[in-house]
């Protein structure tokens, strides 16, 4: 069965998350993804080893299904080899820092010349403007755009969260890109640039933040449990943020995240107050409706753990769902790599190492029904030299050492 971008090639220069984990997907999709490494590697090789002298997982969990070269692009050689590689491919990816790739001979003039047909995407911190030569990591976009404001209690700091929104989240913003602009190669016959920002991407994510500092111009927002307004969204715990208020209850026996997060819609609020053993409270006027719950929220939440923190997380959960109130348990990292469903639908994943023997690892996302996703381990530094060098490039075999020696590979 061919998968679904089977045919096309990816220059893979990007480096630590957001364009691995970009360009992962890609390969996921049935791209051959290329990898063109420094002679040393891409940094995350050795950061965080866990494993003596092997790739460290930073690295195995965003670089599978791809293949490795080595390239030193300051050597007018390896220069001349990359424009051979862009000849070649419908896609580059490169996350250096600004002006990077330009400084190498590669603008995107340059390399629309070399290749009409190439989509050329850059991964960056910042748009143009007072921001652009910031350093970009993670957290950082996380505080530029919209999400730590908006993250944490009341009265506390701002919060980073655990989700790479700033990485990951920008690299599958880019796959759109990229996508977009293949299926418009398909009518045009021309390739484009993507740029794709962290920043711009952390504040997509957070738009309903937007949507609430517009809608505080007109008054205090209800559905959160915030006792105090000022002219800023504040910061609102584990409130649901939506029309529907939701927060985490804690249960038994009342470890760090034996929590289940509670929905109470209108239609299950009879049920619940049956559950929480107040069956009253689903008549009497001060709690029966929604915006007579609205302004006791934090009261309310404490009479649902009140009941769940006298069970496991688990037997909660059972109980809500067979009344259908939407609620899910708190799952850590080590419940998650646990979890036999998650293993069922091939979202963690166990994959063989040359090194490291076997590691776990998240699985594609993207289920398409005619090109289905089998992971593979990631590629060991320069391993598809040979194959790439003298099979697809035609660079004689004596040439490969002298490159070695010449520091161009």
């Amino acid at each position: 069965m061919t998968l679904a971008l089977d045919g096309v090639r990816v220059l893979d220069m990007t480096h630590v998350q957001s364009g691995p984990s970009a360009t992962q997907l890609l390969a996921w999709l049935g791209a051959d993804v290329v990898k063109v490494e420094a002679p040393g590697g891409d940094v995350t090789r050795g950061q965080l080893r866990d494993v003596p002298d092997a790739d460290s997982l930073y690295f195995t969990m965003l670089n599978c299904n791809k293949r490795s070269i080595t390239l030193n692009v300051k050597t007018q050689r390896g220069r001349e080899i990359l424009t051979g590689l862009v000849r070649g491919a419908d896609v580059l990816v490169e996350n250096f820092a600004p002006g990077a790739v330009d400084r190498m001979g590669f603008t995107w003039e340059r390399v629309r010349e070399i290749n009409p047909r190439i989509v050329y995407a850059s991964i960056k911190g910042f748009g143009q403007g007072p921001y652009t030569n910031f350093k970009a990591y993670e957290v950082v976009a996380q505080a530029m755009g919209g999400s730590m404001a908006t993250t944490g209690f009341e009265h506390g700091p701002p919060l980073a969260t655990g989700a790479q929104i700033g990485d990951s989240g920008t690299g599958v913003h880019a796959v759109a890109g990229i996508l977009a602009a293949l299926l418009q190669r398909e009518r045009t016959g021309r390739g484009q640039r993507v740029n794709v920002a962290m920043q711009h991407a952390v504040l997509n994510l957070c738009r309903v933040k937007l949507r609430d500092q517009q809608r505080l111009t007109h008054g205090p927002l209800a559905e959160y449990p915030n006792e105090d307004f000022g002219d800023e969204v504040p910061r609102s715990g584990n409130a649901s943020g939506g029309g529907q208020p939701g927060w985490a209850v804690r249960c038994a026996p009342g470890g760090p995240n034996d929590y289940v997060y509670v929905i109470v819609q209108p239609a299950g609020w009879t049920p619940l107050a049956a559950l929480i053993g107040r069956p009253e409270l689903a008549q009497d006027p001060e709690w029966a409706t929604p915006e007579a719950r609205l302004p006791k929220l934090a009261k309310m939440f404490q009479l649902i753990e009140e009941w769940t923190a006298t069970q496991p997380k688990w037997q909660v959960l059972e109980h809500l769902n067979a009344h259908n109130i939407p609620c899910g348990p708190i799952l850590s990292p080590k419940e998650i790599i646990e979890d036999a469903s998650l293993a069922d639908n091939d979202m963690i994943v166990e994959v063989a190492h040359p090194h490291r023997g076997t590691f776990t690892t998240v699985g594609n996302p993207l289920k398409l029904s005619d090109s289905p996703t089998t992971i593979t381990t990631p590629p060991l530094l320069g391993q598809h030299n040979e194959d790439i060098y003298i099979g697809e490039l035609g660079l004689s075999r004596d040439e490969l050492p002298q490159l070695k020696e010449q520091g161009v590979i």
